[in-house]
């Protein structure tokens, strides 16, 4: 059975950092995209930041340069740090696997991060 667990959200001024953590089970970690969306009240659920099994990233317009995402891959957990926070990264943070072999993907319940300014 998959599992994707998310931790880290929670309330931080603006300014502020965050990391965010999921902690993945029941799939093959290691060939698997693993990503971060967000989804804010009201918008629809847009990507933030993903990573390769080799490593490559791509970032959001928004996120580039104050979000770094990692994987340590025999943890099988998935990172998002976060820095400089800005209100308008309020949102319900998921973590997305995606296996690179299969047209197979998987979510994880969300964690909620709110930016107070």
């Amino acid at each position: 059975q998959v599992q994707l667990v998310e931790s880290g959200g929670g309330l931080v001024q603006a300014g502020g950092s965050l990391r965010l953590s999921c902690a993945a089970s029941g799939i093959f970690f290691s060939i698997t995209t693993m990503g971060w969306y967000r989804q804010a009240p009201g918008k629809q659920r847009e990507l933030v930041a993903y990573i390769t099994s080799h490593g490559s990233t791509n970032y959001v317009d928004s996120a580039k340069g104050r979000f770094t995402i990692s994987r340590d891959t025999p943890k099988n957990t998935l990172y998002l740090q976060m820095n400089s926070l800005k209100p308008e990264d309020t949102a319900v943070y998921y973590c997305k696997a995606r296996r690179e072999d299969l047209e197979l993907a998987y979510w994880g319940q969300g964690t909620q991060v709110t930016v107070s300014s």
